[in-house]
């Protein structure tokens, strides 16, 4: 039975605004995401059934069609009936090294490798943008995990417009173990919270992303300038987020006094990180959080920026 290994990057966001709602019940976005080296391993491997089967070594992970890996497998058989019959089903292994609820894509990203990986093993020759195009039926994160890279994202998020590699950067993450943040929750409350803020007429939402386009973030990007994107780094999603959890909030007031060129929680969190020019200056941070915060609840991981999204296992 043939097999692919891919691995699959987490994700932080550099950029997150909130403009308003949709019609389809989701919230216009204008976002800014990096691909991290923190990573998923995905093994595939034809099983000669007709069953999908998920296996990983996370016990929170479910193997179910609850998992977005496992749905991934089941669109796509739906969408190339022919191959499923030709190819059979797949066993899906996820090692996990990405955190789980923790802000950083990794459900998204798993099945963003299945999407690629199928699309292997069924010899399907679809191109990246198709596969993108089925990855944003399952989740707004998909279609950029399957590219990577830096992209600035639009629409609920699967609209990318890539952007200079900012790949020479590192970062440190953190995050409590036992703490989770429901991402529907988060959207749910900044809406009770800041509906009156929203932009109402679609003309307003255009120009707030033009707005956006050509400010000082994507402008700092575009000349690698990594102490102005430390500086730039916006979250809406703090605002209800971190009061509502002070863990987090204290855990970037840490990484904050540490002087980092910049820290943030990514997405919904509650991953906390921080960003740094060096490996050497990301290991001193590192250890330095390790040290002041002395709770075995707590991980923390050192990682770099990367220019890759999906890509086959070496």
């Amino acid at each position: 039975m043939r097999s692919y290994s891919l691995i699959a990057p987490a994700k932080i966001n550099l950029y997150l605004e909130i403009l308003g709602d949709r019609p389809d019940g989701y919230h216009e976005l204008v976002m800014v995401m990096q691909s991290v080296d923190l990573a998923d391993r995905i093994d595939l491997r034809l099983n000669g059934t007709e069953m999908t089967r998920v296996h990983c070594d996370h016990p929170n992970v479910p193997n179910d069609a609850s998992n977005l890996a496992y749905r991934a497998a089941q669109l796509i058989g739906q969408q190339f009936p022919q191959a499923f019959a030709r190819f059979g089903a797949v066993d899906i292994t996820i090692h996990k090294q990405i955190p789980v609820g923790a802000g950083l894509a990794g459900g998204s990203t798993n099945a963003a490798a299945v999407l690629v990986g199928l699309d292997l093993l069924w010899e399907l020759g679809l191109t990246q943008p198709e596969i993108q195009e089925l990855g944003a039926l399952l989740g707004s994160d998909v279609p950029f995990c399957v590219a990577g890279g830096t992209a600035l994202a639009t629409g609920r998020g699967e609209q990318l417009d890539a952007l200079p590699d900012l790949d020479k950067l590192y970062v440190v993450l953190a995050k409590y173990r036992s703490l989770s943040v429901s991402t529907p929750w988060a959207y749910q409350t900044y809406r009770q919270q800041f509906e009156s803020s929203y932009l109402r007429e679609p003309t307003a939402q255009v120009n707030r992303r033009r707005e956006v386009r050509s400010g000082a973030i994507l402008t700092a990007i575009a000349h690698r300038d990594s102490a102005q994107i430390g500086q730039l780094l916006h979250n809406d999603l703090e605002k209800v987020v971190l009061p509502h959890h002070p863990k987090v909030a204290d855990l970037q007031k840490r990484f904050r006094e540490m002087q980092p060129l910049g820290t943030m929680m990514s997405g919904s969190g509650p991953t906390v990180f921080a960003l740094t020019h060096t490996q050497a200056e990301a290991q001193r941070l590192y250890d330095q959080v390790k040290s002041a915060i002395a709770d075995p609840d707590l991980e923390v991981w050192l990682s770099k920026f990367s220019h890759c999204g999906i890509h086959i296992a070496q």
